[in-house]
């Protein structure tokens, strides 16, 4: 551990005191006192470290287990006093106290808090409301619930019943988003629509039987975990994985159908799509193509029939997105012919390592390669961490990363290397090697081009989860959009029917957005995809941009799409059954892992500078990525934007132009400004982040618009183009609507950014008769998607069985 920890302390420079009077407001010793009492109890504190007291609910017990442990702690706070007096004692102070004394409970557990504010909130209050009511009334209590007027109940009206017929062949749709392989991923949803593993829910008479694909997320994170393994097995067994890393190299069909089964794998249940990604396109992909004959031989028949079971140690406790900065060591022993890996401190631990935990039996262990006192930089080395019996090889620890929000059926785990050996073959040389007598060799001189080609097996991974958000994204849409097209709430007039919440023009501008902007995403997706199974070594840097740019960009979306999805819900989104607010907490993790958000996005900015110096010094013109259009002249945007104007295509990709170029000149010329004062590149790129943001959200969103106008020109003209025409503007118009960058940067007057948010208003009723038709071309068997976008009502009905 740094000996610098903890920091020094330095005196504040106010009363730490007074500020938390000043923030808490009231009852300072109260809440000290309801704090002391939680800590107290082991009820309470389920973890010491370092004589540290943390505490926190477990919440890797099953929902019956979190329920008994609320009412286990609520009967430990009445015995402790806790609620003396809440309902017998008057006055506001009295009530303040209350207050404070359950905001402190609510920091502990939000279900604690809820329980006791249940309890003593509302159903008292509620008892006496209606005291008061019949009191006013002058009506007796006993006459007072017959007055009652009978009413009828609702019924579920499928929305198909009440919309129009689509207006486009949704067979055609559906071939422009999922971009390959239909039949593949038919088959695939097929083969787990016919497993119990994978159908925890049949429906009840009134859905006619119908069946619901998804996990038991009720289980305990070892539950999770065996039910994934055992889900893998039923898959391998089915043929799923058949030629994955056997395939012939450079098949760009044979890949692209890999990536069609997991993206519906994926739909499924992200633990499940994470630890067989894990497997095969990170252990796999980093035998296959960091490796070279020997490795392949020994260790890819084996990988794709689950012999062994791979893992990836890349990040470490003190070092994730700095790859450069990772602390295991793999020292060159010139007499035995091997690599000694070890771990030096606590912050080199290999941590967040999927597999690791209970299921791997081998590893990709990333270490800095030292050989007579020289680092050569970082490598792959290939390690054993289990025998064939499932026990840990000697002078190995693994442990347990512990519970998650998500991602539970995936086993991530920790891992030490006590100077264990592996044989110098066991090097992945097909970049570098270290021969018998200790001599570094490598085919590329440049160390750092010899770094990016070790971190090239993170490339798929990043094109995979950004596809999988776009794919979450829909089904979160498609089982919104369909509740509200059979929810009804509130009528316009005072015995009118009740509106569906999809003819009310708010609840368009929550969910219809979100439906165009994953129209869009999914043409990005499969870009990114094509160039990927296509790559060749030219165009390497531009994958490495365009997807940092895509992965960023589209996880992002997707976790403000479900945010969006399940408030549209309600109540009905909490369930977890209904899919969307477990999705929430399961793709979190996108956010961060192959590459934090930020730190990518600065990436495509640092990119875009270098391509901008590069272009100038060289006198030549821009190529690649899109930024051909620097080459020509500034776009220029009309003083008043019309309808018409507004929707047109080449106005628009003026427009996002023009924004990219304007940000692009700042960008750099604050960089040189910097630069001028006697900043470094790299100080001056960290203090000029603001404008790389924008500039990096500017690429992207011009990229994706880009990418959409190309798969629109190849649909003939006809409704369906002209549905296509809807979303393209309906996404632009809300890129002007929720980015600042327009108007900040005067790309747009006040006027024109006020018509195109108007814009988006027109645009959502337009689309609005078409939104079932769009999600019905998702290609989404009902089975994936929830209980929520069909009959809602029998599917919470007494009688079927759902608890």
């Amino acid at each position: 551990m740094d000996p610098s920890y903890p920091p020094s302390a330095t005196a504040p420079a106010f009363s730490p005191l007074e500020l938390r009077s000043l923030l808490d407001g009231h009852h300072l010793r109260e809440r000290d006192w309801a704090f002391r009492a939680m800590e107290e109890s082991p009820l309470f504190c389920q973890r010491r470290s370092g004589g540290k007291v943390f505490v926190s609910p477990d919440y890797n017990e099953g929902k019956e287990g979190q329920r008994e442990a609320t009412m286990r702690r609520v009967g430990y706070l009445a015995r402790r006093g806790v609620f003396r007096g809440w309902l017998t004692e008057p006055g506001p102070d009295a009530e303040l106290r209350k207050l404070a004394l359950l905001e402190c409970l609510g920091m502990y557990d939000h279900s604690l808090a809820i329980k006791i504010g249940v309890h003593f909130f509302l159903w008292i209050s509620s008892r006496r409301a209606a005291a008061i009511a019949r009191h006013l009334a002058g009506i007796p209590a006993a006459k007072f619930a017959s007055l009652l007027e009978p009413f009828s109940c609702l019924g579920y009206v499928p929305p198909e019943s009440n919309e129009q017929p689509p207006a486009f062949a949704l067979g055609d749709l559906r071939r422009l988003l999922d971009g390959h392989d239909l039949g593949v991923r038919d088959w695939m949803f097929r083969v787990m629509e016919q497993s119990t593993l994978f159908c925890s829910r049949h429906g009840g008479p009134g859905p006619a039987g119908r069946v619901f694909a998804s996990p038991d997320f009720n289980k305990d994170k070892e539950g999770q975990r065996e039910a994934t393994m055992r889900r893998i097995g039923y898959l391998a067994r089915r043929g799923v994985f058949r030629g994955w890393l056997t395939d012939t190299e450079g098949d760009a069909e044979a890949e692209l159908r890999r990536i069609a089964l997991l993206d519906c794998i994926g739909v499924y249940d992200h633990s499940l799509a994470i630890k067989i990604g894990v497997h095969f396109f990170l252990w796999g992909s980093a035998i296959k193509f960091l490796g070279t004959k020997r490795h392949h031989d020994k260790w890819l028949s084996d990988t794709e029939n689950y012999v062994i079971k791979g893992c990836f140690s890349m990040t470490e406790l003190g070092h994730g997105s700095n790859v450069r900065g990772i602390e295991t060591v793999a020292t060159y022993d010139i007499k035995t012919r091997e690599f000694v890996i070890y771990t030096p401190c606590e912050s080199a631990q290999k941590y967040w390592i999927g597999g690791a935990a209970n299921h791997a039996t081998h590893t990709i262990v990333f270490a800095q390669l030292h050989i007579n006192g020289r680092n050569e930089g970082v490598h792959a080395f290939v390690a054993q961490i289990r025998d064939e019996h499932e026990n840990v090889m000697p002078n190995i620890q693994i442990a347990d990363c512990g519970h998650k929000i998500g991602l539970n059926g995936v086993d991530n785990g920790r891992i030490w290397f006590n100077n264990i050996r592996v044989p110098r073959e066991n090097l992945l040389n097909l970049v570098a090697d270290v021969l018998p007598d200790g001599q570094y060799v490598s085919t590329i001189d440049d160390p750092d081009q010899r770094f990016a080609a070790f971190l090239s097996p993170l490339t798929l991974g990043r094109v995979n989860i950004a596809v999988n958000a776009v794919y979450i994204s829909k089904v979160g849409v498609a089982i919104a959009v369909r509740y509200a097209l059979s929810r009804r709430a509130f009528s316009v007039t005072p015995d009118g029917p009740e509106m569906l919440l999809l003819d009310y023009p708010s609840h368009q501008r929550r969910l219809l957005p979100l439906l165009a902007k994953a129209c869009l995403m999914s043409s990005a997706g499969n870009f990114m995809k094509r160039m990927y199974v296509k790559r060749t070594p030219e165009l390497n840097k531009s994958i490495h941009i365009y997807s940092s740019a895509l992965k960023a960009t589209l996880t992002w979306q997707n976790m403000t799409t479900l945010q969006e999805c399940r408030e549209a819900c309600g109540g009905q989104g909490l369930k977890t059954e209904n899919r969307i607010g477990i999705f929430k907490a399961e793709f979190d993790v996108q956010s961060t892992f192959e590459g934090d958000n930020n730190v990518l996005m600065q990436q495509v900015s640092k990119a875009l500078y270098a391509e901008f110096l590069t272009a100038k010094r060289k006198n030549q013109p821009f190529k690649g990525l899109g930024l051909e259009h620097l080459n020509g002249p500034c776009p220029v945007i009309p003083d008043y934007l019309t309808s018409g104007t507004l929707r047109s295509s080449s106005f628009q990709m003026d427009l996002l132009c023009l924004r990219e170029r304007d940000l692009l000149k700042r960008f750099t010329t604050e960089v040189s400004n910097y630069l001028a004062q006697g900043e470094s590149r790299e100080k001056a790129l960290m203090l000029s982040y603001q404008l790389a943001e924008d500039l990096a959200r500017a690429f992207t969103e011009r990229t994706i618009l880009q990418i959409f106008l190309e798969d629109e020109k190849n649909i003939p003209t006809g409704s369906l183009k002209d549905i296509l025409g809807l979303l393209r503007s309906l996404y632009v118009m809300v890129c002007i609507d929720e980015s600042a960058s327009f108007l900040r940067y005067g790309c747009l007057s006040r006027e024109n950014v006020a018509a195109a948010r108007k814009e988006v208003m027109t645009l959502c009723s337009e689309l609005r008769p078409h939104a079932l038709a769009i999600v019905s071309s998702f290609g989404i068997p009902d089975a994936f998607l929830s209980p929520l976008a069909f009959d809602w009502i029998e599917a919470n009905a007494r009688s079927s069985g759902n608890e």
